[in-house]
């Protein structure tokens, strides 16, 4: 079988943001997408695409040059031929600035989740397959930043299945499988990584 490529597309839980330490990172080994690159083992290539203060499609005022609708377009060309795209974002969409309700954030993912699979940037110029996955449970306490975040949070499961189903993605409720750090409320602890690349790595081979 020939190596299959898998990116990951997120923001600071992709990166590897460690909870309430401010520029921390942990290492490679430790974040969700190189315990994805482990348990899928030799056939597969993991590439980690996340970037703190990614959004979907929103402008952040305060935050600039995060939108991951303008930079997943070139990013699937550069690693292109990919047979399968792991999104993770809507967190930082939950921000009371961005004034994003559940259901936008949501279209948001979608309208990635759409990008990628009009890309042609799969195997052979075909569509590359799609795992969307819904966010943690949110974690505490949640700072004025967050205001509101925790009633749209409640709502993202529906609209996120709905979604996927609209578009022909897969989809992952993390929210089943693990919750944030409390120590800040809105970023994953080295367990729970393990949990989502353990998690990502089951449902991305039941994929293919």
């Amino acid at each position: 079988m020939a190596e299959r490529t898998v990116l990951c597309f997120g923001d600071s839980n992709t990166y590897g943001s460690v909870p309430g330490e401010l520029g921390g990172r942990f290492a490679r080994d430790v974040r969700w997408p190189g315990v994805l690159a482990r348990e899928l083992g030799e056939g597969w290539h993991v590439v980690e695409e996340g970037l703190p203060g990614r959004t979907t499609v929103f402008d952040d005022p305060l935050s600039p040059y995060r939108r991951g609708a303008d930079y997943l377009p070139p990013c699937l060309a550069s690693h292109s031929p990919l047979d399968a795209v792991v999104i993770f974002l809507g967190t930082n969409d939950l921000k009371a600035r961005l004034a994003a309700g559940a259901s936008d954030i949501v279209a948001g993912v979608g309208v990635l989740a759409q990008t990628v699979l009009d890309s042609g940037s799969g195997p052979g110029g075909e569509a590359p397959r799609v795992l969307l996955l819904g966010l943690p449970r949110l974690g505490a306490p949640l700072g004025p930043e967050f205001s509101g975040a925790e009633q749209k949070a409640a709502e993202l499961p529906r609209y996120l299945a709905r979604e996927a189903g609209m578009v022909g993605a897969e989809h992952l409720d993390l929210a089943d499988v693990v919750a944030y750090s409390p120590l800040d409320g809105f970023h994953l602890d080295a367990a729970a990584h393990a949990a989502v690349g353990e998690a990502v790595a089951r449902r991305t081979v039941a994929m293919f």
